[in-house]
């Protein structure tokens, strides 16, 4: 339950998306990416990793793959890169605002998960190396039929922690991900990390979440 003081001023739940939101994961993702694709011969651009931004997964191995002439499959593309990334996250250090934020998160009880479009084994890497996180729950690739850009992540997320999610808070940094947490009918905050993202109701675009606490997210957010 949501400490009293705070009652009416914070969210009902919080979900925070995982690659370059939660954590400083897109660096790695781009060398991984680029290291994968030159074994092919292919020069990986930075348009290329716009595009695949957000995943989901099967749609990076399908382009991949198509770059790479089919030499290999969009499975074998997929998951090669998840083998080489899993080895990195070790590397890992959060975004800039983040420990602040899990930290009020913890000491107001607001119910939280994270809800990435990266598969069960790096989500669960990432969990791993934060140190009593705040997420009573995690959404992954693999936890969903139909993954970001639809909401179905994000509604399985409120569902299975017993809020309301047009009564909740996203925070999102790719627009893959905002198209699906806007479509969720949460309210987003959008912190944009590579791609740019267009305002829209119920949500703000700002350029980082340091300094920012829930409460003044929430605030802002709403107007």
């Amino acid at each position: 339950m949501i400490n009293d003081k705070y009652e009416g001023l914070l969210p009902q739940g919080i979900f925070f998306d995982m690659d370059g939101l939660l954590v400083d994961t897109e660096p790695y993702w781009l060398q991984t990416e680029r290291e994968l694709m030159a074994e092919f011969g292919v020069d990986w651009q930075s348009e290329d990793q716009l595009f695949c931004l957000g995943g989901p997964m099967e749609k990076v191995g399908r382009y991949m793959s198509d770059l790479a002439e089919s030499k290999q499959s969009p499975e074998w593309f997929a998951s090669e890169l998840i083998d080489r990334m899993a080895e990195k996250f070790t590397l890992i250090s959060p975004m800039p605002g983040i420990s602040q934020l899990l930290s009020e998160i913890s000491k107001n009880h607001i119910p939280a998960a994270l809800v990435s479009a990266s598969p069960r084994r790096l989500v669960d890497a990432v969990l791993a190396s934060i140190p009593n996180h705040p997420f009573s729950l995690s959404i992954s690739a693999d936890d969903v039929v139909r993954g970001k850009p639809h909401p179905d992540p994000y509604l399985k997320a409120a569902t299975l922690l017993r809020v309301a999610i047009e009564n909740s808070l996203i925070l999102e940094d790719s627009p893959t991900g905002v198209t699906a947490a806007r479509a969720s009918g949460a309210w987003v905050v959008a912190v944009p990390h590579i791609a740019p993202i267009a305002p829209a109701q119920r949500s703000v675009v700002i350029e980082t979440l340091a300094g920012a606490s829930v409460t003044s997210l929430w605030n802002l957010v709403r107007g």
